[in-house]
């Protein structure tokens, strides 16, 4: 058991140097990092979708904004979209699962709203559909996924694509992007 412990920390850690080395992702990072900057300069949102795991991730983001990363600060407006489980099950039952996120961008989403949709395969039709809409009303789209990028490029001024197939390792870079973004984005407005 202790060979198997090693062995997932050292792929965890591979895969995180991977991407230290990687220089046009660290400069998707920083980039994303100056859209939120700026968006909520101008008093704009963040909302923040994902399944499973990922919407445990969406939801750790959007705490980390709005209520704090590091420093006591007053709260940055950011949203995960599945924390309402009456409106998710309400438009899963009456219209389909892939259209519960989109309905929420309609709702609350507006242009220079900055929107990241979380998908570890790259393939959640749901998110697939979110950034799409998102897209249409002239939202910062941002993709957090792995290696498949196909179906998230037509809709995403960013994809920070983690260069694994592997969930849980994808999922373990994901929130430590998260934490990245929003320590940045506390120290560019707080600090």
């Amino acid at each position: 058991m202790e060979e198997k412990i090693r062995k997932i920390i050292n792929e965890s850690g591979l895969l995180k140097e991977k991407i230290l080395k990687d220089d046009v992702f660290i400069s998707k990072i920083k980039a994303v990092v100056g859209e939120m900057i700026k968006a909520f300069k101008k008093e704009k949102k963040v909302l923040i979708a994902g399944n499973g795991g990922s919407a445990a991730d969406a939801q750790h983001i959007a705490a980390e904004l709005s209520g704090k990363f590091r420093i006591d600060r007053p709260p940055l407006n950011a949203e995960a979209l599945h924390v309402n489980t009456s409106f998710l099950t309400a438009v899963a039952n009456d219209y389909s699962y892939d259209e519960v996120f989109a309905r929420l961008i309609d709702a609350k989403g507006s242009e220079g709203d900055i929107f990241i949709g979380i998908s570890t395969s790259g393939k959640s039709s749901n998110i697939i559909k979110a950034l799409e809409r998102a897209k249409s009303k002239k939202m910062i789209t941002v993709g957090f996924t792995g290696e498949n990028t196909k179906e998230f490029e037509p809709f995403c001024d960013f994809i920070l694509n983690v260069p694994s197939k592997d969930t849980p390792r994808i999922q373990e870079v994901h929130i430590l992007l998260g934490h990245i973004i929003c320590e940045l984005v506390e120290e560019s407005f707080f600090s």
